[in-house]
C-alpha cells in the first residue's frame, strides 16, 4: 500500500513538473515569437522609411565633374543612405517605355533633366527633416529643383506610429498573461508539497534552507523551458524564411541573439519570482489552514 502511495505521489510530482515546464515553454515561445514580430516591425519600418526619397533635378549647364563631386559629398553625409544618378538619356528611355511612344522624336529634343535619386536614413524620414534637407540642397548651384511626396511621408509615419502603439500595448498584455499563467502553474506545483514545507519548518529548518531546493528547481525549469522555446523559435524562423524569402534581408543575427538571451533571462526571472512567492506563502501559512489552500 505504501509503495502505491509513493508511486502515486511520484507520478503527481512528475506531472506537476512537466505541466510547469510545458506551460513555461508555451509562454516563452509566444513572447519570443512576438519579440520576433516586434524586431521585424522595426526593421520593416526602417526599410519603408529608407525608401522615402528626394529627386534632385540637376541644372542642364552643370558639368559632369561637378555632378560627380556633389554626389560623393551626398554619399558621405550622415543623413543619406544611398544616391543614384539618372542621366537625361536614361530618364527619357524610362518615360518612353511608360508612355509607349517616342516623345523625343516627336519634339525633336529631350526636355528632361538629369537627376539624382536620394534615399535618406530612417531617422530623417519625416517632413520636418526632409523640408530642411530640401532647402539646404536647393542652395547648391547644380540643383534646379527638389521633389518629394509630402503627403506620402505623413501617411507612412502616421500608420507606422499606430502600428507601433498597437504592438507595444499587445506585448504588455501578453506579458501580464504570461506572468499570471506561469505563477499559477508553479503555485500548483508547490501546493503539492505544502505539508513537506510545513513539516521541515516545524522541525527547525530555516526559511532559506527550505526555499533553496525549490528556487534551484525553479531556475532549472526556467532554463530548460527557455532552451526549448528558443529551439522552437529557430525552427519558426527557418520556416518563415522558406515561405517569405524577403525576410532574410530584414533579419539581423545580433538582434536574434539578443532576443534569445532575453528569453533565457525572462524564463529564469519568471520561474524564480513565481517560486519565491509560492514557497513564501506556505512558509507563512498556519498549519490548520493547509487543508484549505
Amino acid at each position: 500500500m505504501a509503495r502505491n502511495d509513493d508511486s502515486f505521489a511520484k507520478r503527481r510530482l512528475t506531472t506537476a513538473y512537466i505541466s510547469t515546464v510545458v506551460s513555461m515553454i508555451l509562454v516563452l515561445y509566444m513572447l519570443g515569437l512576438f519579440g520576433l514580430v516586434l524586431l521585424h516591425a522595426k526593421k520593416l519600418s526602417d526599410y519603408v522609411k529608407e525608401n522615402i526619397g528626394l529627386t534632385l533635378m540637376i541644372n542642364e549647364s552643370s558639368k559632369e565633374a561637378d555632378i560627380q563631386m556633389f554626389q560623393k559629398t551626398l554619399d558621405a553625409s550622415e543623413y543619406v543612405r544611398s544616391t543614384k544618378f539618372i542621366s537625361k538619356e536614361n530618364a527619357a528611355k524610362v518615360l518612353q517605355k511608360e508612355l509607349g511612344e517616342d516623345f523625343v522624336g516627336f519634339l525633336g529634343y529631350n526636355p528632361l533633366l538629369s537627376s539624382i535619386e536620394l534615399k535618406v536614413k530612417a531617422n530623417y524620414a519625416n517632413n520636418d527633416s526632409l523640408a530642411n534637407l530640401s532647402n539646404k540642397l536647393k542652395q547648391s548651384k547644380i540643383i534646379n529643383e527638389v521633389f518629394y511626396q509630402k503627403s506620402l511621408v505623413d501617411v507612412i509615419n502616421e500608420n507606422l506610429k499606430k502600428i507601433s502603439f498597437f504592438l507595444l500595448g499587445f506585448s504588455g498584455l501578453l506579458l501580464i498573461i504570461a506572468v499570471a499563467l506561469i505563477n499559477n502553474t508553479i503555485r500548483l506545483s508547490v501546493y503539492s508539497k505544502r505539508f513537506l514545507i510545513k513539516t521541515m519548518q516545524l522541525i527547525g529548518a530555516t526559511q532559506h534552507f527550505i526555499r533553496k531546493p525549490f528556487m534551484i528547481k525553479g531556475i532549472i525549469q526556467g532554463i530548460v523551458s527557455a532552451i526549448v522555446a528558443i529551439t522552437l523559435l529557430i525552427f519558426s524562423i527557418g520556416f518563415a524564411q522558406k515561405q517569405i524569402p524577403e525576410l532574410i534581408d530584414l533579419q539581423d543575427i545580433d538582434l536574434f541573439l539578443s532576443l534569445f538571451v532575453f528569453v533565457i533571462l525572462l524564463g529564469i526571472f519568471l520561474a524564480w519570482v513565481s517560486t519565491y512567492f509560492a514557497v513564501r506563502k506556505y512558509l507563512k501559512i498556519k498549519t490548520d489552514n493547509l487543508y484549505y489552500y
